[in-house]
């Protein structure tokens, strides 16, 4: 066996390190635990959803703060995602796994002791930090123990955000509804959570051994290999779309069913949060079996789609339609996300899939804050309704930019294959 720890070892397999200091998990109950981690963890980054009607009534700010308390989050995330989203290709997964996932915990214990916008900020500061380590690493943790023959790692990677964000967000609404002190109870079952979750670390296999540049990679930077630059560039448009259309509802969907719809229920705003992200969950899921470039075409078609319903269900002042188009969008955004992100990591080596998939989620939590600060920002002089109506017809145009992406780079594929083809039949002629 080679002495060096990963010597030897085929691209993409189960690398485990030579010395292993306590039992740990094989490589299917390793997959699932990862997968289980990353759903609280977005579980856990979806609860303050609900909750930020509850915190705008109690602190007395409006839209536009709610906006900024939502986006902070988000930049945080990417800092986080920037300076160390590579980190755990050089240390390990493991400890950057535990260290993510105590920052979240203690993120849990600034929101249940907030009592002002001031530490609110901070706790989705430390929240974003937290996500951003967490991210790309149990991403890469997917992809390292997905088992050959049945690869799911790109399925869950991007099921997961639909499911966990929802499920938080939901599972949150239901505790304001019925619980007498909805915040403290929801953090202190998630700081609990996720210690026990931080502990659990020490049975999963390491899957990344130790290599050189840990500190070089700390520099703040997005690492896209060059083979998987041009994917990268073609799945850009859609998934900025997506992200910007989640970012919308998971800031401002609450507050668009109570002051566009009427429905000042907790729990119906939620329900529409759910219809949105748990629809991109099952669309991902039902896409599982398509070729990536199909799954990220018909996806935009269906999510532009839904999104035209938006629009509709904004001037019809419908609730109804507001949620079918909320179903429609969701789905497409599974659909392309997932055909996004198969085509982004097509090929990658192991070595640079944490870095890569930060990349990705860059462009993600980029798309999920700003859109959503400007238009939270915006509204409070145009109006939540039209800011809204905007938004979603700006999201359709690049929606059905990446299909023209996808279809001109078919149409170059194949002009390139009959002229590479001409000369060999001038020569059999």
């Amino acid at each position: 066996m080679p002495d060096t720890p990963g010597a030897g070892m085929r691209p993409g397999s189960f690398a485990l390190r030579r010395v292993v200091p306590s039992p740990t998990l094989s490589r299917a109950p390793a997959f699932w635990t990862a997968a289980g981690l990353l759903l609280l963890a977005l579980a856990a980054s979806g609860v303050p959803t609900p909750l930020y009607r509850v915190y705008s009534e109690r602190f007395g700010f409006g839209p536009g703060t709610l906006t900024v308390v939502f986006g902070i989050y988000a930049f945080a995330l990417l800092v986080s995602l920037l300076v160390v989203g590579g980190l755990s290709d050089h240390v390990g997964r493991r400890p950057v796994l535990a260290g993510g996932l105590l920052l979240m915990a203690g993120a849990m214990v600034l929101f249940l002791t907030a009592d002002g916008v001031g530490w609110l900020m901070v706790a989705r500061v430390v929240q974003g930090l937290s996500m951003g380590a967490l991210t790309g690493t149990l991403g890469a943790v997917l992809l390292d123990s997905q088992h050959p023959d049945r690869p799911l790692g790109n399925l869950v990677n991007s099921a997961s955000p639909g499911f966990g964000l929802s499920a938080g967000a939901v599972g949150a609404a239901v505790v304001v509804e019925y619980v007498a002190e909805p915040t403290r109870s929801v953090f202190a079952v998630l700081a609990v959570a996720l210690v026990l979750a931080a502990a659990s670390v020490v049975l999963l296999p390491e899957t990344s051994p130790r290599a050189p540049g840990a500190l070089a990679s700390l520099r703040p930077s997005v690492r896209v290999p060059h083979p998987q630059r041009p994917g990268f560039v073609l799945a850009l448009p859609v998934v900025a779309a997506a992200w910007a259309l989640g970012g919308l509802y998971l800031s401002l969907g609450p507050s668009l069913a109570a002051n566009v719809f009427g429905v000042e229920d907790h729990l119906v705003g939620s329900l529409l949060v759910l219809a949105q992200q748990g629809s991109a969950a099952l669309g991902a899921i039902l896409g599982r079996d398509v070729g990536r470039e199909r799954a990220m075409v018909g996806g935009a078609l269906l999510f532009a789609t839904g999104v035209l319903g938006t629009i509709a269900a904004l001037l019809t002042e419908s609730i109804a339609v507001m949620f079918a188009s909320a179903v429609v969008s969701g789905l497409g955004f599974g659909l392309s996300f997932l055909g996004a992100v198969a085509t982004i990591t097509a090929g990658v080596a192991p070595a640079e899939r944490a870095g890569l998939l930060s990349a990705v989620f860059v462009v993600g939590y980029l798309s999920f804050s700003v859109p959503a600060i400007v238009a939270g920002t915006v509204s409070s002089s145009v109006g939540l309704r039209t800011v809204a109506e905007v938004y979603a017809g700006v999201l359709v145009v690049l929606a059905l930019t990446a299909v023209a992406g996808v279809l001109l780079r078919r149409r170059s594929v194949r002009r390139a294959d009959a002229a590479a083809a001409e000369p060999a039949r001038s020569l059999v002629a």
